[in-house]
């Protein structure tokens, strides 16, 4: 799998729980904390090409993969297709 950016927030549920998943599957990731940076949603939509309303918002490589029901169902479906 390509590299994974996750932009989110260090207080956010989920985006503490997309980190996870990539850390228990040993996906190479980067965290980029809209806080830590300054980074508004609209700068994210600005990065994506979408409106952003919840994070967090997660790309595989540059596809936009969405937030982290879509990203958590992405890497079972990867994992899957490794599987046969």
């Amino acid at each position: 799998m390509e590299r994974v950016t996750i932009y989110g927030r260090s207080s956010c549920g989920f985006c503490v729980r997309a980190k996870d998943l990539c850390e228990t599957r040993n996906i190479t990731y980067v965290w980029v904390d809209m806080i830590e940076k300054g980074m508004s949603k609209q700068d994210i939509a600005d990065k994506i090409g979408r409106p952003v309303r919840t994070v967090p918002q997660i790309l595989v490589g540059d596809q936009y993969v969405g937030g982290f029901d879509q990203f958590h169902a992405y890497v079972h479906q990867h994992e899957a297709g490794l599987a046969r």
